[in-house]
């Protein structure tokens, strides 16, 4: 089977999904490359993807559970029998049963499984002083997402149906992990620092932060912690402290490699 449609799906705050999402591609190298970028919003009638076009999924990890918001925003894909890879990218720690959930939820949505990945992406808490997968996906990230894409794509040219398929093993478990209570929290602003120049805003996947009494303000309710509006800010004005930092930093800073189930 040939596929010359690629359909890229993904849920991208810091963009290390969107990265990895398109790297994967490169390695498809598609006549037609479309895309929904579902990190801001969706659109607003279901999106049928038809079986002749091979759709990349790609989502952060958040407790090693697939990002609640992506979850969310994903009900709007139809897959009419469409080959789909998901694909998973996680700070360095562990992506648990966040492949095995996403998976799970596409198969649901009437996509085909064909190959899954889980890869690593700068942890959403990681700064200068306490680095966690800092400026990952780096280059060898890049090269081992492009071979991945490759190989999908050679899996699928042996066949000459997708009812050929071997059933696809994933690591993870059902029931899927139960998440902790999250605990209120959202980074906040210097005002030293601070031009008021609203990018935080433009940045922030869940609409969280406004300007309150000529201040910025971020809903701790609403916040995801994706912290893009940290790494964005080009004054260096948002700071999101956390003890989990100075953990996930001592326990988990030693590099991990993309784990790839073809």
């Amino acid at each position: 089977m040939e596929y010359r449609k690629v359909h890229l799906i993904y849920f991208s705050p810091t963009h290390t999904s969107a990265k990895t999402a398109y790297a994967i591609a490169e390695g498809m190298q598609p006549e037609i490359l479309s895309e929904s970028d579902i990190t801001y919003g969706v659109p607003g009638s279901t999106v049928e993807i038809r079986g002749d076009e091979l759709t990349v999924v790609a989502v952060p990890v958040y407790g090693g559970r697939v990002s609640e918001t992506a979850m969310e925003r994903l009900r709007v894909f139809s897959g009419l029998q469409a080959p789909v890879v998901p694909v998973v990218v996680y700070g360095n720690r562990d992506y648990e049963d966040a492949l095995k959930e996403l998976s799970d939820k596409l198969v649901a949505q009437g996509f085909v499984l064909v190959s899954a990945g889980a890869f690593i992406g700068e942890h959403s808490y990681s700064r200068k002083d306490m680095p966690i997968a800092a400026g990952r996906p780096d280059d060898t990230d890049h090269l081992k997402a492009a071979h991945f894409g490759h190989e999908v794509l050679a899996k699928l040219s042996g066949l000459s149906s997708l009812s050929e398929l071997e059933p696809l093993e994933i690591k993870g478990n059902f029931p899927y992990k139960v998440k902790g209570q999250s605990t209120p929290q959202a980074p906040v602003t210097s005002e030293e620092l601070c031009t008021q120049c609203e990018y935080c805003i433009d940045v922030c996947p869940v609409a969280a932060i406004s300007i309150v009494d000529d201040r910025m303000f971020s809903d701790p309710a609403t916040c995801i912690k994706c912290c893009a509006c940290v790494k964005e800010c080009p004054e260096g004005a948002r700071t999101f402290d956390t003890p989990f930092t100075a953990m996930l930093h001592k326990n988990f800073s030693a590099r991990r490699e993309p784990e790839l189930f073809i």
